[in-house]
């Protein structure tokens, strides 16, 4: 990376810690990817900003990550800045039916917080391994619920690295998207959920029971990124690459879940290129057999 040097004497002057070099593939539950020529792991707001800003007057590329739940980075790394939120020392605080987070915050820990202070709505994302900043981003959703069904508002830094705040309503969600996909100088800070009030022991129930389906369902002992496709529209994924016989079909280390044939899993030493390869074979089988076109919905980072 040009001006790596510059950069790290810049984030050690600011007191924002990085490590160089680091292999992407520790860092993302694929564990699938090179290394990052620079990847740091603010602990504060602050540090964050004061890291975006120092990217943005070199000119320097750099990308954001959360758990790295749904992310696929290329086998040769990524060349500039990898921020990374997970290790932000900002949490979670309640206000009536509110709840705000951090977006570093796992959904884990903001699914258990609500239902300690016995708010409602959701449930449905007891599970997801993803974190706060992402499941906006991406808008994530699950057993009949979405990210969009209670987010209130979002607070982010722009290009500018001004830091602003807007309401669900305007932050153009959709099926797997949101305008953060389109702004790509924006970084998602904190996000407030608007839920409704019920008893903490109903509310831990439906978890428990959103967890169990999961672990039943879902091929959770291997490494992967959830769901590879997104549900076409008139259909579903998985259940589209299992007419076609697809369950267990492999490409290198990769390989479509026999499990679950909706996730691709790493079976050990699979690459990025693998997992290319497999879901665009799966991918042109299925539109081949039976007419649907399936999109990935796992972010690949080159």
């Amino acid at each position: 990376m040009e001006g790596q040097h510059e950069m790290e004497a810049a984030m050690r002057q600011r007191g924002v810690p990085f490590i160089s070099r680091e292999p992407l593939a520790r860092h993302t539950t694929f564990k699938i990817g090179g290394p990052a020529a620079l990847f740091a792991a603010p602990q504060n707001e602050g540090q964050l900003l004061q890291a975006l800003a120092l990217c943005r007057a070199a000119g320097i590329r750099h990308t954001l990550m959360g758990r790295g739940s749904n992310l696929l980075f290329a086998d040769e790394g990524f060349d500039g800045v990898v921020l990374c939120l997970d290790g932000v020392q900002e949490g979670i605080s309640v206000q009536q039916n509110n709840i705000t987070a951090w977006a570093g915050v796992s959904l884990g820990r903001l699914c258990t917080a609500a239902a300690a202070a016995g708010l409602s709505g959701l449930e449905f994302a007891m599970g997801i391994p993803g974190s706060v900043g992402g499941a906006v981003y991406m808008n994530a959703g699950a057993y009949g619920g979405e990210v969009k069904d209670v987010l209130a508002e979002v607070s982010f830094a722009d290009e500018a690295g001004e830091v602003r705040t807007l309401p669900a309503g305007a932050l153009q969600l959709g099926y797997r998207t949101s305008v953060f996909q389109r702004q790509k100088g924006w970084c998602i800070l904190s996000a407030r959920f608007a839920l409704h009030l019920d008893a903490p022991q109903r509310i831990d129930a439906a978890m428990a029971e959103y967890l169990a389906r999961r672990r039943a369902k879902q091929p959770l002992d291997l490494p992967s990124a959830g769901s590879a496709f997104k549900r076409p529209q008139g259909a579903f994924a998985a259940a589209l690459v299992e007419q076609c016989g697809l369950k267990g079909f492999r490409v290198g280390g990769a390989a479509v879940s026999e499990k679950h044939s909706g996730f691709v899993v790493n079976l050990g030493g699979a690459s990025c290129a693998d997992v290319l390869r497999l879901t665009d074979e799966v991918a042109r089988i299925v539109k081949e057999q039976t007419g649907f076109l399936l999109e990935r919905e796992v972010q690949v980072v080159r």
